[in-house]
């Protein structure tokens, strides 16, 4: 068995244990104790899932997913002038065997305790994948599997090798595996014994093996986190005595309460209050970040989403400039499931713009038009972490599909149960008579940009393809693109299949986030990643 390299991905970066560990000795100390502490107000209504898989979404991560523990394969969050790239968490390696590239072995890291102080091993990882993939377990827990079952989608099998080596199967070749187990968060056997095998009480009791420990939680109102002063990696020894996450799911409460001195930093400030927290001396920050809000569309048997009219027609009816404009700027047109910057956007043949004459002759010639429009239903989110501002974005999308022909009525729900509506697809008897879901989502690497949402193999609920959409030419790349262990070669099937994907207009693309964040001057040091998750032990 041997490593191997995939160029600008690195799958095996967890070659080089030393380099995830960071900065230790003069330089930990020169950085000095932990000091202050710092209210983050967050938009959702409530605290994600704190029992070592979080709900909530992408968003959820990094609340009470990569403060409280630590997954086996990392994303880089300490830089911001370009995109992450994998790095060693739990595992300091990973690799494929040549013999049967299904098979992965995972390299422990020695030395690493949970917070309860019982040792991190390859059988608290055993423990953890029977966790949320084995319903026969005794410790299998139903919430947690919901919120990661999903993101696994290529896992088989898992085994113990040695003490700190575990082996994962997956089901086919899967070059893209590694990126799958970003999302796969270790929490402690020992206490969860400990609490009596209850994982109520586990989630006011939490161990991992985070940078953070629980402070206090309040439902619904409050998280305190403190610093895990054993953390293994001494880069992410967390610069704040205490970090507090207030809910605050309105965005405009949100500046108020950092206007008023309430909160110190905030996620998602409202739009129209943003000259007011500038003129306050506010600090007002975004990055590129791959992340697309958009509707996936029903393409079942009488979805009339099956028409390629009448999903171009909804895709040029809608100014994404007017979008930018409503949310002040924080955001950039959506022209694809991919920025053009990407090396996955290729050059599709659709260009996706404003053109209200073209969508409404579309519609003409699909039967409908304004005065005997084509009417049914959407699913959508009412805000929360990742979905900026939802309603009035999709109020704006509806008075626009309207003029030409294009009646949507929306079914408002909170973000969790539209999350659950998104795993379930198209075909869930939840939601008959629904036709398109909108759900803002990260688009960071392959897997998660385009493999989840157009290989037939992914649809829900084994994946997150709610469309059941199904392309015999793209299904073929999505093979290549798992079976080939070249990142150019990738790069380039990739963009094949975003070109089929937007020339067949399978979703309707509205706009991509810059997760715009405000603070004030009390806060010293922040280092906004071009991603999703963030690394909040970077406050200071």
């Amino acid at each position: 068995m041997s490593h191997f390299s995939l160029s600008r991905r690195q799958f095996v970066a967890g070659a080089s244990a030393l380099a995830a560990l960071g900065p230790t000795g003069p330089v930990l100390a020169q950085q000095g104790a932990p000091a202050g502490s710092l209210n983050y107000g967050i938009s959702m209504f409530d605290l994600p899932l704190t029992t070592g898989q979080p709900d909530r979404g992408a968003g959820g991560y990094q609340f009470t997913g990569l403060t409280l523990y630590d997954p086996l394969v990392a994303w880089e969050l300490d830089v911001a002038d370009r995109p992450g790239k994998l790095v060693p968490g739990l595992a300091t390696a990973w690799e494929s065997d040549p013999a049967d590239r299904r098979n992965w072995v995972f390299t422990l890291r020695e030395g690493v305790t949970f917070h309860d102080g019982s040792a991190f091993d390859a059988d608290a990882v055993i423990w953890n994948f029977d966790k949320v993939l084995n319903d026969k377990a005794a410790h299998y827990d139903q919430r947690q599997a919901a919120q990661v079952r999903p993101r696994l989608p290529s896992v088989a099998s898992w085994r113990k090798l040695g003490p700190m080596s575990v082996q994962v199967t997956t089901k086919a070749v899967d070059a893209l595996f590694p990126y799958q187990m970003l999302w796969f968060l270790i929490s402690s056997p020992a206490q969860f014994e400990k609490l009596g095998r209850d994982w109520t009480k586990f989630a006011f009791e939490p161990s991992g093996t985070g940078p953070y420990r629980m402070g206090q939680l309040v439902p619904r109102v409050r998280l305190d986190l403190v610093p895990n002063e054993t953390y293994w990696n001494k880069k992410r020894m967390p610069r704040l005595a205490k970090l507090t996450l207030t809910c605050i799911p309105d965005n405009l409460a949100r500046a108020n309460a950092l206007l008023s001195g309430s909160v110190d930093l905030v996620e998602l400030p409202a739009p129209d209050a943003v000259p007011r927290l500038k003129a306050a001396g506010m600090r007002v920050t975004g990055n590129d970040t791959p992340h697309v809000w958009n509707y996936h569309l029903s393409m079942l048997e009488g979805s009339p989403w099956r028409d390629l009219r009448l999903r171009k027609a909804a895709n040029l009816a809608i100014d994404r400039e007017a979008v930018v404009a409503l949310m002040g700027g924080l955001a950039t047109p959506a022209v694809g499931q991919v920025q053009p910057s990407s090396p996955w956007f290729g050059k599709p043949s659709f260009k996706i713009g404003t053109d209200v004459d073209t969508a409404r002759k579309l519609v003409r010639e699909a039967g409908y038009s304004p005065q005997n429009p084509l009417r049914t239903t959407f699913i959508i989110p009412t805000g929360g972490s990742g979905q900026m501002l939802s309603l009035p974005i999709n109020e704006f999308v509806q008075q626009s599909w309207a003029e030409v022909g294009i009646a949507v009525e929306f079914r408002p729900v909170e973000l969790e149960v539209a999350y659950t509506a998104w795993r379930q697809g198209a075909a869930d008897p939840s939601l008959k008579g629904v036709t398109g879901s909108n759900i803002a989502y990260v688009t960071s690497d392959p897997l998660y940009a385009i493999l989840r949402f157009y290989a037939s193999k992914q649809i829900a609920p084994t994946g997150v393809n709610w469309s059941h959409y199904r392309n015999p030419e793209v299904d073929a790349l999505c093979d290549k693109i798992t079976s080939s262990f070249d990142a150019a070669e990738q790069d380039r099937l990739l963009a094949r299949v975003h070109e089929i994907i937007v020339d067949d207009a399978v979703q309707v693309w509205v706009v991509h986030d810059t997760n715009p964040h405000a603070l004030s001057a009390k806060v010293k040091g922040y280092t906004q990643a071009q991603h999703w998750f963030q690394d909040l032990t970077t406050l200071s």
